[in-house]
């Protein structure tokens, strides 16, 4: 089995951050190239965050994103059959999104993680999405 990381979590669609990282990792579970190390968190963090957000179903949208649809049709998709909101929140989320991490509750998990993973003297890594592109190697 091949192994590839998906997309990088601060990359866009919409001005919507993370959604297309998801829609990697949908299809790259589908295809049996996600890492297994990914495969007990799909459709959990920051996957149930967005999906929250939008007001849809991780596991329908897995299924429209696996049966082939873009990350362009499928978040047409949620936005139909999701929670209705203005420009302006979908900013405020990705703003959200991107300080992760950052001087918030999950400050001491992401210092843990940066222990866990050698990336103590990193210290351009100040959020998790940072962190993320870090343990890639991005």
């Amino acid at each position: 089995m091949a192994s590839n990381f998906p997309r990088s979590p601060k990359d866009e669609i919409d001005g919507l951050v993370y959604f297309p990282r998801m829609c990697d990792k949908i299809r790259l579970h589908a295809r049996g190239e996600l890492p297994t190390d990914y495969h007990a968190n799909l459709g959990s963090g920051m996957d149930l965050w967005i999906c929250q957000f939008l007001g849809v179903d991780y596991q329908a949208l897995a299924k429209l994103v696996s049966d082939g649809a873009s990350d362009e049709e499928a978040l047409a998709w949620a936005r139909r059959n999701g929670v209705e909101r203005p420009d302006h929140e979908f900013a405020w989320w990705s703003a959200f999104m991107k300080t992760r991490g950052f001087r918030d509750d999950l400050a001491e998990r992401l210092t843990q993680r940066k222990e866990e993973s050698g990336f103590n003297e990193r210290n351009d890594i100040l959020t998790f999405m940072d962190y993320i592109d870090a343990d890639e190697g991005r």
